[in-house]
């Protein structure tokens, strides 16, 4: 564990293993330097453990640098359950996986991600006081996609602004990959700007939904990343930015929603030398945790997460402009004022 290249001085990382439901499953705790650890919960048929290690690993890391750049009082935490979203769902896995988020006292809180509703959630809020993302209780927000989405589209402005000296969408292409619950929203958003939309996903329903009501042209998957656009939006899974990738796209800016986009730290410099503006990923897609804080907070307030969505996307801006002005890469820039966060976090304690 600790010589794997994606362990960054995670204080836990703990595995669960329910043999009566089949429930695989690992909660990374990243970080608790800023307040409980936060971050939602993804079902995948993994190919090995060693690609589940990995992505409980990387995406716990990126929720403490998400939750520090949204100013938000939540550490990094991560829980991925090893199966198939489809078939392999029952209610006595997401029971047992109440149990295991129960067993860490408030370390960790959790909510939905990719492969996971808010039915799930619900289940496993049965057995566990530490959930969020529900629909019912005092302080329930309900599903935080279209909050991601939001921030995603404010987000694909903000760097739009400074890739062609205006936020104004009217007429931009924009590749849309995944078109899910945020991926889904965001082509609205960007519909209703006036954006022209090239999207692709594996569901053929979501496919046939979001290009009916927003005009929007369909590729092939693989297809995506040979589209001539202004932007490009990833909304599914990440390490799409990759070796043979970049090669391939035709933009001059890369926004949008999914997480760990980047296959290496090192493809953002691959990235700024091929002249495209990249929106570090644990920024833009925040709006979902900012959401779900509201409502582990116990007083949900639109309000505070409309202003905390500004504190976002003003981070961004400081980001991109830094590194505009800098030539650093933009991954790189978020990276170093996360650890400075944390770490000045960390010496006032």
């Amino acid at each position: 564990m600790f010589d794997l290249p994606s362990f960054d001085h995670h204080e836990g990382v703990h595995f669960f293993h329910d043999e009566d439901s089949g429930l695989r499953c690992i909660i990374a705790v990243h970080s608790t330097v800023l307040g409980p650890s936060a971050g939602g919960t993804r079902m995948w048929d993994y190919a090995d453990s060693a690609a589940m290690v990995t992505d409980a690993l990387r995406l716990s890391q990126g929720m403490s640098y998400k939750n520090a750049m949204a100013g938000i009082p939540h550490g990094g935490g991560k829980a991925v359950i090893w199966g198939n979203a489809r078939t392999d769902k029952s209610e006595a896995m997401f029971r047992a996986f109440g149990r295991a988020v129960e067993s860490l006292q408030g370390r960790y809180w959790t909510a939905e991600d990719v492969g996971i509703d808010t039915s799930d959630i619900e289940t496993a809020a049965q057995e566990t006081r530490y959930a969020a993302g529900l629909t019912s209780g005092g302080a329930a927000s309900g599903d935080p996609s279209p909050v991601t989405a939001l921030g995603v589209f404010r987000g694909i402005k903000a760097t739009a602004l400074r890739a062609f000296g205006t936020d104004d969408l009217s007429g931009r292409v924009v590749a849309v990959q995944g078109v899910g619950s945020v991926g889904g929203y965001t082509c609205q958003y960007l519909a209703e700007a006036g954006a022209k939309l090239v999207i692709t996903d594996m569901d053929q329903s979501a496919i046939e939904r979001v290009s009916k009501r927003d005009g929007a042209q369909v590729v092939g998957l693989d297809e995506i990343y040979d589209v001539e656009a202004d932007i490009f939006s990833p909304n599914a899974l990440g390490a799409i930015i990759n070796e043979d990738t970049i090669k391939r796209l035709k933009v001059k800016a890369i926004a949008g929603g999914a997480n760990n986009q980047l296959a290496t730290i090192e493809m953002g410099q691959k990235v700024r030398d091929a002249g495209i503006l990249y929106a570090p990923d644990y920024i833009i897609n925040g709006g979902g945790i900012i959401n779900v804080a509201a409502e582990i907070s116990g007083t949900y307030s639109r309000e505070w997460v409309d202003s905390k969505l500004d504190v976002l996307i003003g981070s961004l801006g400081d980001v991109l402009d830094t590194a505009l002005e800098s030539g650093a890469p933009t991954n790189e820039v978020a990276d170093r004022i996360a650890r400075e966060r944390i770490a000045a976090a960390r010496a006032a304690k």
